[in-house]
């Protein structure tokens, strides 16, 4: 018969591991989820619609599942101020409306294995920001990390130009302004997840871009624009809940289970899967200037999370 004081650790033990499993997972899961979204918008490109019809259905669809989202997490908590309210339409530009248009825009210019390194080097544009921003004190073993980062990039770009010419330099473009988009929400958005909580924050902030992008679309587009291919449609809300809605939700849940560093450290799987998934579903080449890209943004992405 088992002592009391023995069984106690035990469960305590066995509670740690199953939440340590379940947080990886969770991340692991949000990670790909997340990373799909690339090869769905590039499925859905093969249907010709363009970037501003094909954000709107996806910000349309995704819209009530954010708008409950931040009506769930607000129970119980005090109104939002009106400064609240202009900080929280501010980083709904910049993190999800911008980030998301410029993004779905380069798109159509450049492979998903390239978007997805591009924007993976978000962790040192934010550490470039707070530099240039608030004077942060920026290391030695934080300048190695970016320039590994950089060079994996760079190395991808380079062959992509000479395969698909000058207009990849656009794509890459668009989509490094969205990465710089997002980053800008990541910077200023401290204060405020302190404030409103993680989840109230994602779910209104995520509500205003929603709107935005569906004004966009009947600012520049006759409402006959809204006629597009069924498979669009689908394919606009598997993107609006598996990519978009539910790695939010993975990811918070992990966060919650593991803490943000190891979350954000199994979140590195992304690129991998983008890359797997960009030859496998779309027929993208897999060639040793991407592998050695790959290989080259993720090293500097844990060098950056090792000197932290």
């Amino acid at each position: 018969m088992s002592s009391p004081t023995l069984a106690a650790p035990a469960a305590t033990a066995d509670k740690a591991r199953r939440a340590l499993w379940s947080g990886l997972l969770l991340a692991l899961a949000g990670s790909i989820a997340f990373s799909a979204k690339a090869i769905i918008v590039k499925l859905a490109y093969r249907h010709g619609v363009d970037a501003v019809t094909l954000i709107m259905y996806r910000m349309l669809f995704a819209m009530p599942l954010f708008l409950m989202l931040s009506w769930w997490a607000g129970r119980g908590k005090p109104a939002l101020t009106r400064r609240d309210v202009l900080t929280v339409v501010g980083l709904g530009f910049s993190g999800y409306y911008l980030a998301s248009f410029l993004d779905f825009a380069g798109l159509a210019y450049i492979t998903a294995s390239l978007e997805r390194l591009i924007l993976y080097l978000n962790p040192t544009i934010v550490l470039l920001l707070g530099f240039v921003l608030f004077k942060r004190r920026v290391s030695r073993g934080q300048l190695i990390a970016l320039a590994v980062s950089y060079a994996g990039v760079l190395l991808v770009f380079g062959h992509e130009v000479t395969l698909a010419g000058t207009n990849v330099a656009l794509g890459a473009a668009l989509v490094f302004g969205s990465a710089l988009s997002y980053a800008v929400y990541l910077v200023y958005s401290g204060e405020e997840v302190k404030r409103l909580g993680a989840l109230r924050l994602t779910g209104l902030a995520t509500s205003v871009a929603c709107v935005l992008c569906i004004a966009q679309f009947f600012i520049l587009r006759p409402v006959s624009a809204m006629a597009v291919a069924p498979e669009v449609i689908w394919l606009s809300l598997l993107n609006a809940t598996l990519c978009t809605f539910a790695p939010v939700v993975m990811v918070m849940m992990a966060i919650e289970r593991i803490g943000a560093t190891l979350a954000a450290q199994t979140g590195m799987i992304g690129p991998l899967s983008t890359i797997l998934m960009g030859v496998l579903i779309l027929g993208e080449p897999f060639t040793a200037w991407v592998g050695a890209g790959t290989a080259l943004v993720l090293a500097g992405i844990w060098l950056l999370a090792r000197s932290r």
